[in-house]
């Protein structure tokens, strides 16, 4: 489903708080004219409510481990709390936005991605048609990230958890938007001096991960920037915490990392 003008945005509890821009940028997009697309995250809050249960939460490859407490409890914030507060922010600040949930209408299908991480999902299909449709009504989708398990065997795992970081790459691929763009707290990809690279191929982003020199949270958002470019025309990994930087990198100016 071709639509050359939508930028796909994922944003995460890092780069959103008191003081961001994230949000007013997300709406300058919009009113210039750009057809947004957002998928945020929510580790942050997800910890925060999993340790009130008094769990204590665990990371494989970057990966959050999701027990069936876990489960319940990622879902909640990131298809309730987190997405409601989102798309609350996104109204008053001046654009119409709407909720959706990566279960909507089947947009994610998964099976389970490795038993060692329990719930989390590895997408097999994805249905961009729920947000091409709040697209082309002239509305900002608000994407919180699960999918319908393939596999479910009862009403309790009938959904899984899926890192925000590979649903937007799926779902930029499947709507061949023109960009997609991640949101961090790092100015861009770094090299192993630790020096910003400014550009870089599908086959040197996939070098800096076997390499071990791309390591933690920077690893699904490289593999979801590589998914993506069978669609997209180019992925980028950006300072979210700069007012402006979401803007200016999908008006071309060359910020942060570019993979093509």
């Amino acid at each position: 489903m071709q639509d050359q003008d939508c930028i796909v945005v994922k944003i995460g509890g890092s780069t959103l708080g008191e003081g961001d821009s994230t949000i007013d940028d997300v709406v300058e997009l919009w009113k210039r004219g750009m057809r947004p697309v957002v998928v945020h995250g929510g580790g942050k809050t997800i910890s925060e409510w999993v340790a009130k249960q008094g769990v204590r939460s665990q990371f494989v490859r970057g990966l959050r481990v999701t027990d069936l407490a876990t489960l319940e409890v990622a879902v909640a914030v990131l298809t309730g709390l987190v997405n409601s507060n989102l798309v609350a922010e996104i109204v008053r600040a001046g654009a119409p936005a709407v909720s959706v949930s990566g279960v909507s209408d089947g947009m994610f299908s998964a099976v389970v991605q490795d038993a060692e991480l329990g719930y989390v999902g590895r997408i097999e299909t994805t249905n961009p048609v729920p947000v091409q449709v709040i697209v082309d009504s002239g509305r900002i989708p608000v994407v919180g990230p699960a999918a319908l398990n393939l596999e479910a065997t009862s009403l309790s795992d009938q959904i899984l958890n899926i890192n925000a970081d590979t649903a937007a790459g799926h779902l930029a691929r499947a709507l061949e938007a023109k960009a997609l763009i991640f949101q961090t707290d790092v100015e861009g990809v770094l090299d192993m001096r630790g020096r910003i690279v400014p550009q870089m191929t599908k086959r040197q982003a996939t070098e800096l991960i076997n390499s071990g020199v791309a390591g933690g949270g920077m690893i699904p958002k490289l593999e979801a920037c590589i998914e993506s470019l069978g669609g997209t025309k180019s992925a980028h990994i950006i300072d979210g915490r700069v007012r402006g930087s979401l803007v200016k990198c999908a008006e071309g100016e060359p910020i942060g990392t570019r993979i093509v």
